[in-house]
């Protein structure tokens, strides 16, 4: 068996973790990202794969930006779809797993309770359609595939929610943010941490037919928008901000071009069946990220 696990998604943050948390564990892993494997290229995806020769992919690139993605849904859907596709087959070519990263915008937000895996998708808008595709292309090309919808994904560095409610919290005094979404914060160090987990078990006892498939793997527990930013502030104070006000609006108080699903909490009962991996509380991996962030420099957050 080849020893090398090959990290799609570059300088993304979920990437980023991935690599520190495969070395924390002795497992080498290549993170390789634009130009060099680029999703616009698909000849880019083959060479990648070829050079690399690796035992396991962990796809964590894609197209983000939800509402830029309503403007441009040729690239969402060669970022979400058609890439993670080529690197599917690739894999399924080569008998090795692939674990795809996807996401809780499959889902319209409107069931009520956590999203079980089985729970019917209805995405509503590009972003969510494209991702939830790459899905399907990824469990139709790949027959050792595991797909991981996470939810809500910050981190000490890149772009991000807490980040950004830190810079602009430390400019304003008051602010308004979305008080009637719900959701489970997700870190991304802490998401890399179970992916890596799994990886960790593949790589002792092997692929086994039962893993395959469709899993939830978020932070636990769950709040609104508004209540990650009072979190938010709520860390930050431990380092000497001042937290800003935050007044709680509605969705309808702050329009996007794409609609968010109202309430997309995800159930993750499936991941710790099969694999004993269970997020910490998302309060946990947020004190981490905030402690990370000023660590480093709260300057350009």
């Amino acid at each position: 068996m080849a020893s090398r696990i090959l990290i799609a998604g570059g300088s993304g943050q979920l990437a980023i973790a991935l690599a520190e948390a495969a070395a924390s564990r002795s497992l080498d892993a290549q993170r390789v990202g634009r130009p060099t494997l680029d999703f616009d290229r698909p000849s880019s995806i083959a060479e990648v794969f070829q050079s690399s020769v690796p035992w396991l992919v962990i796809n964590a690139a894609a197209y983000t930006a939800v509402d830029a993605a309503e403007d441009d849904a040729d690239a969402a859907s060669r970022a979400n779809r058609d890439g993670p596709a080529e690197l599917a087959q690739l894999c399924e070519t080569a008998s090795i797993p692939l674990i795809h990263v996807s996401t809780d915008y499959v889902f319209d937000g409107t069931k009520g309770a956590p999203y079980v895996e089985s729970d019917p998708t209805s995405p509503q808008g590009v972003y969510g359609a494209t991702k939830l595709a790459g899905e399907q292309a990824v469990a139709t090309a790949c027959t050792r595939s595991i797909i991981l919808r996470t939810s809500w994904v910050y981190s000490p560095f890149g772009k991000n929610f807490v980040r950004t409610m830190l810079a602009v919290g430390h400019k304003n005094p008051r602010l308004r943010v979305v008080a009637d979404q719900r959701g489970c914060p997700t870190s991304a160090p802490d998401l890399a941490d179970a992916i890596i987990g799994i990886a960790a078990q593949l790589a002792d006892g092997g692929w086994q037919n039962h893993y395959g498939g469709v899993y939830h793997a978020a932070g636990t527990g769950e709040t609104t928008w508004h209540g990650l930013a009072i979190a938010t502030f709520a860390a930050a104070s431990r380092h000497g901000m001042t937290p800003p006000a935050v007044d709680p609006i509605t969705t309808g108080q702050w329009p996007t071009k794409a609609r968010r699903p109202p309430d997309s909490r995800l159930d993750c009962g499936k991941l710790d069946a099969t694999f004993g991996l269970r997020l910490p509380p998302w309060r946990d991996g947020l004190d981490r990220t905030v402690d990370a962030i000023y660590a480093g420099t709260i300057s350009g957050v």
